[in-house]
């Protein structure tokens, strides 16, 4: 039995194939595209003319969550690898199941695709900014940047591949043949995500053994950190004085992570380290059910306008 207090969680390694992550890499484009094929040019310049939900909400994901989740860690002091976990998940956009469970608890649905979109585009630059700059912030995680020598240039590239370039097909397609994404866009976000559910549980399946085993050491510390992400999104938005709808969509959209994002990351640049990838699955799974728990609390009042 691996114990997650001692210092083998830093160097136990999930396995997960090549051609698995190839394959990780076209389903999350494909779940994006799916997301893009709602937007449209005008949806973007109606935001410009008034962007303060949007400004409030990537103020909230990708300062707010980051700075959060470095003061869990200072208040915690876990095992390095989980540790870098945190902070790499925290510095993820937007997850893509956001949008359905915003639209679920009758927040802004239209701010929550957006800020998903310009969530990931942003994380172009902002994810390996923030992996970079809270990583090195603590000298345990900031040994493990330095032993596995992380790139920003080659994670921003896959970032970008991953998500912008099925962002602006999306976009294009959605502005060009909407007759199209019209016949699209009832069906293909339910069968892109129940794709990825499945995959990522096959992928868990092959690691099944090890992560029990590590998912204790874990547990606790995501549920902290969803916590924190929820209740951070929900203190920024009622600071700023947004509406009851847009204040759900960024307590949702900073509370839902793209954890799928942080596997491809962990497996892609970081060998599968242990205590990142459970951290991310576990993520994964826990901040579907505490979104989908919320949403249905929130479904049941209207939105005070």
């Amino acid at each position: 039995m691996i114990n997650p207090a001692d210092t083998g969680i830093d160097a136990v390694m999930l396995n997960f194939s090549p051609t698995g992550l190839q394959v990780l890499n076209a389903v999350l484009a494909i779940v994006m595209f799916s997301i893009a094929i709602d937007l449209k040019p005008d949806d973007f310049k109606k935001l410009a003319r008034s962007p303060k939900p949007l400004l409030t909400g990537l103020f909230s994901q990708f300062l707010v969550l980051p700075a959060l989740t470095f003061c869990l860690i200072l208040a915690t002091t876990p095992r390095p690898s989980i540790a870098l976990g945190l902070i790499l998940v925290a510095a993820c956009p937007g997850g893509n199941i956001s949008n359905f469970i915003t639209h679920t608890a009758r927040g802004n649905a239209a701010l929550s695709v957006s800020m998903t979109a310009f969530a990931t585009v942003g994380a172009i630059i902002l994810t390996p900014l923030n992996i970079a700059f809270w990583g090195n912030l603590y000298a345990p995680t900031r040994a493990i940047l330095r032993e596995t020598s992380v790139d920003p240039v080659s994670v921003a590239v896959t970032v970008g591949l991953m998500l912008v370039l099925p962002l602006v097909l999306g976009v294009t397609l959605n502005t060009k043949r909407p007759d199209i994404t019209a016949r699209l866009r009832g069906s293909l976000r339910y069968v892109s995500m129940g794709i990825f559910v499945l995959f990522v549980a096959i992928a868990l399946g092959a690691n099944w053994d090890l992560f029990l085993e590590l998912a204790a050491g874990v547990a606790m510390l995501v549920f902290l950190h969803n916590a924190l992400a929820l209740g951070g999104g929900f203190a920024v938005a009622s600071v700023m004085g947004l509406s009851d709808a847009d204040r759900r969509a960024v307590m949702i959209e900073t509370g839902i992570q793209n954890s799928g994002l942080g596997l491809i990351l962990i497996f892609g640049f970081f060998n599968g380290l242990g205590g990142m990838a459970v951290v991310a699955a576990f993520w994964g799974i826990w901040h579907v059910i505490t979104g989908i728990a919320l949403a249905g609390l929130m479904a049941r009042r209207q939105p005070a306008i």
